[in-house]
This record gives C-alpha cells, structure tokens and sequence, in this order.
C-alpha cells in the first residue's frame, strides 16, 4: 500500500497546484484578498510532495520489488544506504525528488515570505503552481514512479555501480536544491512583472531566495566535481561534458543574478536586467533538466530514458521560458530606469561582471549546443576541454580582474586615480607571484601563469572590504563577501596548479617492483582478492615513500554482480601539498599490472576553495536574514 499511497499522494498535490494557479488567477483578476487562502493551499501542497517522496523512499528500504522502479534499480542485497540514496539514483526517483523540492519551496515562499505586496506574492505563488503543475503531469502521466510489477521478480537489477558511493545521497539533493531554488527566483520575476512591481522591496524580497539557491548549486557541484574525480578512475576534476556543463550554466547566471538582485536591493539600479536574469538563471536549469533526460546526451551523467519524456520536458521548456520572455517583452516598458550610477563605480563593476559571466554562459550553452544541433544535420562531432579552456579561459581571467576590482570600488561614483592607488597591494601581490614563477617554477603554460598570479591578486583584492574596520563590528554579509571571493581566488589557485604541475606516470609492474612519480617511490607490494556483499575485487597494495615517509594505498579493480560491470576504485592519499591519486589496471598476461599514478599539487584547494564560497554565501545568507544582531563573528575573534 506504500505506493498506492505515494501516488495518492501525488495526485492530491497536482489537484491542489491547479486549485493554487485558479485562486491565484482569480484574486488577481478581481482585486480579492486571496492570500490567506492561497499560503495554505502551497503549504499542503509541498507537504503532500514530501509524502509522496517519502513513500518511495520507504519502498526502495524494504526492497519491494512489486515497484517497477524498485525493480530496475536496486537489489535486496544491497547496504542500506544506497537502497535509499537509490530513490533517486533513476530517472523517475530523481524527478520525484525534483517536484518535491519544488513542492517544497512553493511552501517555504508561502510559510516565510511576508515582505513582498500581497497581490505579487499571490502573483508568484500563482507561477510557481503553474511550474509544479506541468511537472506533476511529467511525473502522473510520463514517469510514474509507482508503477507497480505484476508477477514481481525475486530479485532486482542492481543500481549502477558508479552510484554505489556516499556521494549519490548528497549530490543530487543539493544540486537538485539548486536548480529548482531558481524557480522561485523565476516566480518572484514573473510575479513582480504580472503586478508592475519591480523596485527594491520585490529585490529584497527575492534575495535571500536567490542566495540560498546559489548556496545549493555551489555544493552540489563542488560535490559532484570531487565525486567523479575520484570515482570514474580518470584523475580529472572538470571534463567539459555536457551534463557538467548543465550544472554550470544555471550556477553562471545565478552567480550574475545574485549581483544584479544586491544593486537592485541596495541602489536600486539595473531592475530590468535582474528580471530578465532571474528567467534565464531557470531557463538553464530547464535546459539542464531536457538535456539530463531527453536521451539525446551520451554521458555517465545522464539517464537513458525515452525521448518523447525530453519531448515533453521541451514542451514545458518552451511553455514556462516562452511565456515568460513574452511577459518580459510586453511589461518591460512598464519597469521604470532605476537610478543611474558612473561606469567607474561598485555598480559598474558589477554590471562588467554580470556581462563578463554571460559571455562565458554563452560559450558554454554554444558549445553543449553546438555537437547536438551539428548531429541533427547528420554531422558528427565533439566539443571538449581544448574548447572551452581556450574560449572561456580569457574571459574568465578577464573576470578575476573585475572580481578583484569590486570590492575597492565605491557606490555611485568614484575617481580612477583613486581605485588605482587602492589596488596597489593587489596589482603588486599579482606581479610578484608572476615573476616568482617565472623565475622558480618549471615552464608552464600562459593560462596557468597567469591564472596563479591573478588568484594571488584577488586573495589581496578579497579582504579589502576589511581594511581599516572593527573586525567585531563588521556585518555577517560582509564577511560572507569576502570568504566566498576568497573562495573564488583559493579555488582558482588549485586550478592553476592542477594544470601546471600535475605529473602522470603510466606504467606495468610485477609485484616488488617500483617506479617514480613527482616526489614519490610507488611499489607495487601485492595483489590480493576481497569480497563484500555485491561485489568482488583484486586489491592492490602499494607501499608509497616520500622523503622517509611511508604509508600504503589500496586501489581496487572490482566485479559487480548486480548488474554485471567492472570498476576501477582509485586510491587517494591526500597531503598538505597536493593529492597522490593511484588506479590499478588489468594485468598483462606477463605477470605484470597496469598502473596509472598522478601526483597533483595543491589540487584540494579546488575543493577547499567550493566549500569556502559556499560558507560565504551562507554567512551572507545569514546575515541578510537577521541584519539587525551583533554578527556571530564576534564568538570567532
């Protein structure tokens, strides 16, 4: 009765999204104070979502395989945290968990929001009513996650191995937070244009929204980088693959909403190009959504389903995205000039980067786009890492430069004599890391010089706001500014280094043998056999010296039953300076085994630098929320 009940559950939602959408529209027609109707409607609504997904959750922990689902992506076998996190290791699973955060957020605009005006609240709760809808009907009618088996087999099929990691029950959750926190950022656009209501209350309002979204993507994409990294055995963090580049692109222009929203809230400044950026921040994850699941992608990222399921999320793509450039082209003359500002001021700069981030969000949508379209012409090709490293490289210093700029502009108007003299420290800090590498480091390439040196000048450039301040005075969200730019810099550097000073090292050895990789003495000490519940493997143990130092590592090549496939699991040992990252091949039938060896400086601080923009956003989140206490900085001090 668990699925009976979870589909219940759903149909009672999509039922009360349609009477959300009617009260809405109604109230708005006649002038009528809704909104007391309309806040519990939303809030039943995400909490029944919240029933359905966890019934699922429910049938996949007692190993039902009556459910279809259950069936085709689990097995009774399997440890207990990837039956759950397998809840929506799927296409169905995954689009249940998707509405339901929708759901979900839908509520918390309705449970939380009371600084928005009546009739654009009810506006926006009528828009995000029409999104649940349209996707409660893809779920009702597309991809039933309920389906029941009629007879039920004795066993599963498995869940695909490459998800049978920690990583499954925290990546799509957050990235999933993410994508669908910018439908509400879309809803509150579409809501203020509805009523004529774009100005610094409706920019405030969405913010936080804004921001708790952005938060989300952060950490669901700095999770899915590490995830892969280490799971899929390459040794690369970013592929340039197209589903990685459907995270990427929401985040770029949730990155330039999240600029835009503060000019509008702080200086009333730039409102239509915070509405117009609020559809296009959604639009990329509509377009991420059709990409993931259309069945036109070939990628470890994607699921493989029917393509009239991508035909009908294309036709939702077009409805929700077509409906809302029309309303956008039809009231923008409404939308008043905000105040103006010089070009050489905080609002300026902001704007250079907003424009910066969505010339990189088109060379990215342009070369994601560009193979699918090439191949419905009969043309086969690939668009990969040489691309987007040359095209998006540039801008994206070019980006550095004015991120570092930003925080030593003034609002309004300021003197560029001034600015300069005040980026001194930085632009000195930048060149000497620039000689310094030029002088000690090995050859490396143009992008990763200046790359480094430029994350050294933004490092410098992200603690301006701090210069000359009460430390213990100083607002939450500026602090969170500066941590999540410093982030950006931190981030930046471990790119740079990943780059310029990675060493690889592939190579054949029989047991007792060694090799050299980077600063390290890598011996293949011996194999041995290991089993667990699903799966078996060969282990190798590897004795690793670096300057008197000995540890052992332990990568594995392993045999899955359910269903039948082979993995590579690499072995880390993470340093203070960087990350050995080994993987065991298959043996050459001489007695030897293939491995491959990488040693990569600094490269955690790619990750170190994700987390750090994130904890940024949420300190700005944070004190956004409660500007009016003392920061909790002080209890750090």
């Amino acid at each position: 009765m668990l699925a009976e009940a979870g589909l219940a559950a759903l149909w009672l939602a999509a039922a009360l999204a349609t009477l959300q959408l009617l009260m809405a529209a109604v109230a708005l027609r006649r002038g009528d104070d809704a909104l007391v109707a309309v806040r519990p409607v939303a809030i039943v609504q995400g909490a029944l979502a919240i029933v359905a997904m966890a019934m699922l959750i429910a049938v996949f922990w007692r190993s039902d395989m009556s459910v279809a689902l259950v069936a085709a992506n689990s097995h009774s076998a399997k440890p207990w945290l990837y039956k759950v996190a397998g809840a929506w290791g799927n296409h169905e699973g995954s689009m249940l968990l998707w509405v339901t955060i929708l759901g979900m957020a839908g509520g918390a605009v309705a449970l939380f929001e009371r600084r928005l005006a009546e009739p654009t609240l009810v506006a926006t709760l009528g828009a995000q009513a029409l999104i649940a809808l349209g996707f409660y009907a893809f779920l009702l009618f597309a991809s039933n996650p309920f389906a029941r088996l009629d007879p039920a087999p004795l066993d599963g099929a498995g869940l695909n191995p490459l998800l049978q990691d920690p990583g499954l029950a925290f990546h799509p959750p957050t990235l999933y937070a993410g994508y669908v926190g910018l439908s509400v950022a879309f809803s509150f656009a579409v809501g203020a244009l509805v009523t004529r209501d774009v100005g610094r209350d409706f920019a405030r309002a969405m913010r936080p929204w804004v921001l708790g979204a952005w938060i989300f993507l952060t950490l669901g994409i700095t999770a899915g980088s590490y995830w892969a990294y280490y799971e899929l055995g390459w040794g690369g963090w970013w592929f340039w693959d197209p589903v990685e580049n459907a995270s990427l692109m929401p985040w770029l222009a949730a990155t330039a909403l999240l600029h835009s929203v503060t000019v509008l809230a702080t200086r009333d400044g730039l409102r239509a190009w915070t509405v117009m950026l609020a559809v296009v921040a959604f639009s990329m994850s509509m377009l991420g959504t059709f990409l993931v699941r259309s069945g036109i992608l070939t990628s470890v990222h994607a699921f493989a389903v029917d393509p009239r399921r991508g035909a009908f999320i294309l036709v939702l793509l077009a409805l929700y995205i077509g409906g809302a450039l029309t309303l956008f082209a039809a009231r923008v003359g409404t939308v008043r000039q905000g105040t103006m500002f010089d070009p050489v001021s905080r609002e300026g700069g902001l704007v250079a980067n907003n424009l910066l981030l969505s010339v990189i969000l088109g060379i990215v949508l342009i070369g994601t786009l560009y193979p699918l379209v090439a191949a419905g012409f009969g043309v086969q090709l690939s668009v990969g890492p040489p691309f987007f490293n040359k095209a998006a490289g540039p801008v994206a210093l070019a980006l550095v430069v004015v991120m570092a700029a930003g925080p030593l502009l003034h609002w309004r108007r300021d003197n560029v004599q001034a600015v300069i003299v005040r980026a001194t420290w930085p632009i000195a800090a930048a060149a000497f890391a620039f000689a310094a590498l030029v002088v000690f480091a090995m050859p490396i390439g143009v992008l990763p010089l200046l790359g480094l040196s430029l994350a050294t000048g933004l490092a410098i450039a992200s603690v301006a706001p701090l210069w000359g301040r009460n430390l213990r005075r100083t607002p939450l969200f500026t602090w969170g500014m500066v941590i999540a730019h410093l982030g950006i810099a931190v981030s930046m550097a471990g790119m740079a280094c990943d780059a310029a000073f990675t060493t690889e090292r592939l190579i054949a050895l029989r047991p007792g043998e060694a090799t050299r990789v980077g600063p390290f003495r890598v011996t293949l000490d011996g194999l041995s056999p290991r089993v667990e519940d699903n799966w078996s493997a060969v282990q190798a143990r590897l004795k690793v010296e670096r300057d008197g130092t000995k540890r052992e590592l332990f990568p594995q090549s392993r045999v899955f039953t359910d269903p039948p496939t082979m993995t590579s699991e690499s072995a880390i040992a993470t340093l203070t300076d960087g990350q050995l990252y080994t993987v065991l091949g298959a043996a050459d039938g001489h007695g030897r085994w293939q491995l491959r060896l990488w040693w990569k400086p600094f490269v955690t601080l790619i990750w170190l630098g994700g987390v750090l923009v994130a904890l940024g956003g949420a300190l700005s989140l944070i004190g956004r929320l409660r500007p009016r206490r003392r920061p909790a900085v002080e209890a750090w001090l």
